[in-house]
């Protein structure tokens, strides 16, 4: 699998990861997905992703999840980061 196919670059979209070769943002894929849309009904949407490129967003948003400080949304003070 190719470690490079997320990028973020300040010229396109303003920094958002996106798939690279394509303006299509981690963001989208993970919102289509979470909204009950295949991968398959998401690659037909969009020809220039591919497989890989669905995979590769959602490996780099828990990566990106695993590394970020978790805020809670209800009960404690919600200025208070978790586990820390």
């Amino acid at each position: 699998m190719n470690a490079n196919l997320i990028e973020s670059d300040p010229a396109i979209l303003m920094g958002k990861p996106v798939v690279s070769g394509t303006r299509i943002t981690v963001e989208l894929i993970l919102e289509k997905l979470s909204a009950g849309e295949s991968v398959d009904q998401l690659l037909k949407s969009h020809p220039r992703l591919t497989s890989e490129g669905v995979f590769a967003a959602l490996r780099f948003a828990a990566e990106t999840l695993r590394a970020d400080v978790v805020y809670p949304t209800t009960g404690q003070d919600a200025r208070e980061p978790l586990g820390r």
